[in-house]
């Protein structure tokens, strides 16, 4: 009860701290600012290079995370599955990190669309114009709405990971390990 796993809480924590806060400033930011670009022809270009450089410290985000959770999950696996309420917290958190690794991996693969497009007339960095040619416009509008879904998963990665800080306090676990015999003694 007593152990501690500094270095991987902190490569899990940091790891989806850094995944939202990306993502957030890269839909509010970054895609908000291409908007102003003057040129029009650049718009979308512009965005699509900044998501680009931003893709390495990304991945490597998300790398750490994983690894952390990993980690996390090893230490822990005896409270996973003897204290109630952590299994089901740690398969959901599981599944929102599938969720947003794919949305992730999916913006990603639009970006690059866009970005091999070049120079395309746009109205902004995911808002295409009546002159946007139609692989582009039909990117930058899947974006449009990515943009948006993967703060939500990853901000909900961080609360479940807050939860799950929570479940490794003592009379917390003793309460949910005292659920769980409970259970297994009722059947």
């Amino acid at each position: 009860m007593n152990e501690q796993h500094t270095l991987v809480r902190t490569l899990h924590d940091v790891g989806a701290a850094v995944w939202l806060g990306g993502s957030l400033m890269g839909a509010v930011g970054l895609n908000g600012a291409a908007n102003d670009v003057t040129d029009s022809d650049d718009r979308a270009r512009t965005a699509a290079r900044g998501w680009a450089r931003w893709a390495p410290v990304s991945a490597a985000a998300i790398g750490a995370h994983l690894i952390g959770g990993l980690g996390l999950l090893i230490a822990n696996r005896d409270r996973v599955a003897g204290q109630s309420g952590v299994t089901a917290n740690t398969v959901v958190k599981s599944v929102l990190t599938v969720a947003a690794l794919g949305t992730t991996a999916y913006s990603g693969v639009l970006g690059a669309r866009i970005a091999r497009a070049g120079k395309v007339p746009a109205t902004g960095g995911t808002i295409p114009s009546a002159a946007t040619p139609g692989d582009v416009a039909t990117a930058q509008q899947q974006l449009r709405a990515l943009q948006w879904v993967t703060p939500a998963l990853t901000g909900a990665i961080v609360a479940l990971g807050a939860k799950q800080g929570e479940q490794q306090r003592p009379a917390t676990m003793i309460a949910g390990i005292g659920a769980r015999l409970a259970g297994v003694a009722g059947r």
